[in-house]
């Protein structure tokens, strides 16, 4: 008898130790996860400042060779200015969003993370990486190929993109929550940009043309799989520049 009671008590302990490991394993992970994009955040800043230094010093001897800051600006600037120009017209279909439309390890940022995402609303804080590989979506936020790049100006769209639905970390599974007037803060290696939202909005997967460039806006555009747990539909929101 006290051997059976000794199974039954064992057993109740085991059970009770996974019940508390699946009810605290969304917040651990959640914490880990955060953890790693904070340190890719801080490595994305602490390239930006040492490429500053280098521009101060007059030392660029390195791969950067006349490559500074404010030429990789100019490039962005011209990348935009020709997707507005071209109509987008590489932007064809979901596939065309995976392949970085941008190579800034020439520029000093090995990881080719651009800048950094924060919205108060739902507390999310991610680093932007450019191309919506697989990959890259495991570690953050990613910049949408052929959408502009996020460094903002008139006649741009840029669209970013994160799970909604992994188990591991939160990213954008609360994107739901936003609503008109909330803010968005967009950081490069230039300079903090902020945004706001005007509209929501469920769209299919190939619908791209919710998501181009709006002639003479300054835009940026969310975009996260919906429902919750699927992928069948895109839940979207449209946010407008406004004075930082």
């Amino acid at each position: 008898m006290n051997k059976g009671r000794k199974i039954v008590t064992g057993i109740a302990i085991v059970m009770l130790i996974c019940g508390i490991g699946v009810f605290f394993y969304p917040h651990i992970s959640q914490y880990f996860f955060q953890k790693q994009a904070d340190r890719a955040i801080d490595m994305f800043q602490g390239a930006v400042t040492e490429v500053r230094e280098k521009e101060e010093s007059g030392d660029n001897e390195d791969a950067l060779q006349d490559d500074s800051l404010q030429e990789l600006y100019r490039r962005m600037q011209e990348y935009n200015e020709n997707l507005f120009c071209t109509g987008q017209s590489g932007l064809v279909d979901p596939f065309s969003y995976e392949q970085p439309s941008f190579d800034l390890s020439a520029f000093g940022f090995a990881e080719n993370i651009v800048g950094y995402i924060e919205i108060p609303k739902i507390e999310v804080r991610l680093p932007i990486y450019l191309g919506a590989s697989r990959e890259n979506m495991k570690k953050g936020a990613v910049h949408l190929s052929q959408t502009s790049l996020p460094v903002g100006g008139t006649n741009t769209n840029c669209v970013i993109a994160a799970h909604r639905g992994s188990p591991s970390a939160l990213m954008f599974r609360n994107i739901h929550e936003l609503a008109v007037g909330d803010e968005i803060h967009i950081a490069n290696f230039r300079e903090g940009l902020t945004y706001k939202v005007v509209e929501t909005k469920i769209i299919l997967p190939d619908e791209i043309d919710k998501v181009m460039i709006q002639p003479g806006e300054d835009r940026v555009t969310l975009s996260s799989c919906h429902p919750l747990g699927a992928n069948s539909q895109r839940y979207i929101v449209y946010a407008k520049r406004v004075d930082s």
